[in-house]
């Protein structure tokens, strides 16, 4: 990146860089795929259980404050389980659970020494910002706090809620140290239920169900290491369907290129995948261990021949490639001794950060010009995918599965039955790409959207400027997106795979960064030249309400009254956006400026009902997360206490702080066969949980007799048999929205019987009609009570604010809505006690 031309005009500096960026083994963005780990080796003599849904290393590791662990090849990542009690036996009456699994994150704790036989303790570490169920681990010993790392996320996420409690107690220690530095460590851990008061005062129906979903977790997996012939298949099938549906896109050298895999030997084939799916870029190839492999030399040295893989030894020129990529191969000790080989080295860094940043600036300023030989000398030959391999297999992988978070994993999960997707059919009528520029111009895009983000992250603000102008200056060559003409004009879903839309998004942050800079000028350019540009799409809605805002900060009222006016007419401005620039234009429009009163006026200005409560604080600092003691006396958010507050004074009511969350799974329960009904080009691969135009007017639009036949069902109150039938056919497959862990059927039941069908069937038409407006933003709380012994209910829902706390406008639009429908909606404050009393 630092090669970066200054003429914004040459395109081949921006992206003749070896950074990596764009590809499959790049930095940490949102089209780097995820890695594979291989399996943890277990006892013959333990009684085992490896789960299915705790393949940690398939579906991304624990959470461990931002960083992403290194996965291994040699070690699955899973959960074992045996115990002095058969905790498969009988879930009521086990109390003991021994769990056989590792710590993942080792990266970035890499400092503190293994100990192999060494206890160790598990801590929740809520305020993880990745993960809000992380766990970590750490030395036993009261005097040694060090950090070894997480535990698995899928394990972390059932035995949170336990520990969060205080029903669990858990201990450990290393079981054995890995054959790597940065592999995950083998521990064993003990779960033991606790006979505390907590658990003898509450109610059993709420823990016991907790432990049991732990023990179910541990318990009901059926698959073991997998192998690299499954790898090998896979990839194959992936290269294949591609080739096949995608050829047009692809240059003979690439089809070429791509076929030659399939000739391979099968050593080569299982060697290069196995590389692949591991996190790199560089590998030690003393390192590379696989028994189904039987001839490394040769495997190696077919791979190099055949272009998909760069070896470099001691008699390799290493200056064409990233020094710093070399350097990560390297063990902290390893480092260290490097250093002390060096003239007037004073430094007494200790962190791998630290020490990479040393030897790097000692090479590049010559001081240490034979560094290549030195790392060499303690690594031996290296290996790591070619570049001209990992850019296309990231084409590959993008065109295959249509996004950046899905990669080779997924069909891993699908085997091992760790994920279910739905069934549907692909119609296929339509290229997504017309022509192949169409594809290089959006990974090209796809590129300047990661450097965009990694210079954010890096805080490099003149990269991020040299971003947005780019941007900027190849949205104004293309053609408005309503003039763009083709023989079979693609369906409008398909948009968002275009460089179009991929511009007009970096140039939305980037107006989001010069607003925070009060480069206000710089943003209403940019927030003009899109509204221009941009016809059709929903985020006009928040580019004309920034404008408006913009205008006014410069002092230009009447400019942004007239914004602010025309935002409101406008059919894609919709939901907050649309209520944000109605109370802009009441504000705005006083005389002399306006004498008439707008319409929408009396609407806008609707009361909403507002109850206070008061709760004792932990915490009264500003900008702190609200902290109050619950009714119970034990510590909890505004949300917790204000579902308290309605369970006991305020009415009896039961309900769930789940913000939008229960009604997106009501919502994909009850719409299911017309989410994943038979519509053209809407499902392009069999690894989708939504249809691609659902966050779209198509969606709507090409099922309308379907939604509404539902929803008549609804309206003449068969939601809940409905609702029952859907959960029954579809539980556990993978659906857009729907959460079948956090909501049981049981209370879905309630909440479905105590809305009413009238109402229920308005709210879901209105997320059928716009789902990406209206996704977001609900009330906090959704309270249900029964009246009678006949079922006969009703539901409220709340909005609950702290101290200093405001509605923003998606809330106060949603609020509205809700009301139309004629649902009990209230907002609910919660302040501190008063210090008299």
């Amino acid at each position: 990146m630092k090669q970066i031309d200054e003429d914004l005009s040459s395109d081949q500096a921006f992206f003749s860089l070896d950074s990596g960026i764009g590809s499959s083994k790049g930095s940490v963005t949102i089209s780097s795929p995820g890695c594979l780990n291989g399996s943890l080796g277990i006892s013959d003599t333990m009684s085992t259980f490896v789960p299915s849904n705790t393949v940690s290393p398939i579906v991304k590791g624990a959470a461990n404050d931002g960083a992403v662990e290194h996965c291994s090849s040699s070690m699955l990542a899973a959960v074992a389980t045996s115990g002095s009690t058969d905790a498969c036996a009988d879930t009521g009456s086990s109390t003991i659970v021994t769990v056989d699994t590792v710590i993942v994150g080792r990266r970035f704790h890499e400092n503190v020494e293994l100990r192999e036989g060494e206890g160790i303790i598990v801590l929740r570490d809520p305020q993880n910002v990745k993960d809000p169920d992380a766990i970590k681990v750490l030395y036993a010993a009261f005097e040694c706090e060090e950090m070894l790392g997480y535990l698995p996320r899928e394990l972390a996420k059932v035995l949170a809620p336990l520990m969060d409690k205080h029903y669990v107690e858990c201990e450990g220690l290393v079981v054995g140290l890995p054959e790597r530095h940065l592999d995950n460590v083998p521990i064993q851990i003990t779960i033991q239920k606790c006979k505390s008061d907590n658990q003898r005062n509450d109610d059993p129906n709420y823990w016991q169900p907790l432990w049991e979903n732990f023990i179910s977790a541990v318990r009901t997996g059926n698959f073991q290491q997998p192998s690299s012939a499954i790898y090998q298949t896979n990839f194959n099938l992936m290269i294949a369907d591609v080739i096949a549906n995608h050829t047009h896109v692809f240059s003979d050298q690439e089809k070429s290129f791509l076929g030659s895999f399939k000739l391979l030997s099968d050593d080569g084939q299982r060697l290069f995948v196995r590389i692949y799916t591991r996190k790199g870029p560089w590998f030690r190839k003393s390192s590379i261990s696989y028994r189904e492999i039987s001839d490394l030399e040769h495997a190696v040295m077919e791979l190099k021949l055949a272009g998909y893989i760069d070896v470099l030894s001691c008699t390799d020129d290493p200056s064409e490639y990233d020094m710093k990529e070399i350097l990560d191969v390297l063990s902290v000790p390893e480092m260290k001794e490097i250093l002390k080989e060096l003239p007037k080295n004073n430094t007494s860094c200790t962190r791998r950060h630290g020490l990479l940043s040393t030897l790097l600036s000692s090479y590049h300023s010559g001081a240490c010009a034979a560094l290549p030989k030195r790392i060499l000398k303690w690594t031996g030959t290296c290996i790591k995918i070619s570049k001209m391999a990992d850019v296309l297999l990231w084409r590959v992988q993008r065109l295959f599965f249509l996004n950046g978070d899905q990669d080779l994993s997924s069909f891993l999960l699908v085997e091992f039955g760790v994920v279910k997707f739905p069934d549907y059919a692909c119609s296929v009528s339509h290229r997504i790409f017309q022509e192949r520029s169409d594809l290089l111009e959006y990974e090209e895009a796809v590129q300047v959207a990661q450097v965009m983000d990694e210079s954010l992250d890096n805080n490099s603000m003149e990269l991020v400027t040299r971003c947005i102008d780019l941007s900027e200056n190849r949205l104004c060559t293309m053609p408005e997106q309503e003039n763009t003409t083709s023989s079979e004009p693609s369906p409008s879903f398909f948009s968002c795979f275009s460089a179009f839309w991929v511009y007009s998004k970096i140039l939305t942050l980037g107006v989001s960064v010069y607003e925070r800079d009060h480069r206000y000028e710089d943003a209403i350019r940019i927030l003009k030249r899109l509204l221009s540009k941009v016809a059709c799409d929903r985020r006009r809605g928040y580019w004309t309400l920034r404008l408006s805002v913009d205008l006014e900060h410069t002092g230009r009222p009447n400019e942004s009254l007239s914004i602010a006016e025309g935002g409101v007419v406008d059919p894609w401005v919709r939901s907050g956006s649309k209520f944000a620039l109605q109370r802009r234009v009441l504000r705005l429009s006083k005389p002399p400026r306006r004498w008439k009163v707008p319409s929408y006026a009396a609407h806008v200005k609707r009361n909403i009902i507002e109850v206070n409560i008061e709760g004792r604080p932990l915490n009264c600092e500003t900008g702190a997360k609200n902290v109050f003691y619950g009714y119970d006396g034990e510590l909890c958010g505004v949300e917790q206490l204000a579902l308290q507050y309605y369970a006991d004074e305020g009415g009896g009511w039961q309900g769930s702080h789940s913000e939008g969350g229960i009604w997106m799974t009501i919502f994909g329960l009850l719409m299911w066969d017309v989410i994943f009904s038979d519509i053209q080009d809407v499902f392009q691969s069999k690894f989708q949980t939504a249809p691609l135009d659902l966050e779209t007017d198509d969606f709507y639009k090409s099922r309308k007799d379907l939604v509404e036949s539902q929803l008549k069902k609804i309206q003449d109150g068969m939601a809940e048999e409905m609702l029952i039938s859907s959960w029954e056919l579809h539980q556990g497959t993978s659906c857009r929205g729907v959460n079948w862990d956090r909501h049981s059927l049981t209370d879905l039941r309630a909440v479905v019987a105590c809305i009413g069908g009238r109402r229920l069937a308005s709210l879901l038409r209105h997320l059928a009609i716009d789902y990406r407006s209206w996704s977001s933003g609900m009330p906090d709380l959704l309270l249900w009570r029964f009246l009678d012994e006949r079922g006969v209910g009703e539901a409220k829902l709340v909005e609950v604010k702290g101290p200093r706390d405001q509605l923003s406008e998606q809330q106060r639009a949603w609020i509205l809505v809700l009301m139309d429908f004629g649902f009990d909606v209230e907002v609910c404050k919660v302040s501190p006690v008063s210090k008299r009393r």
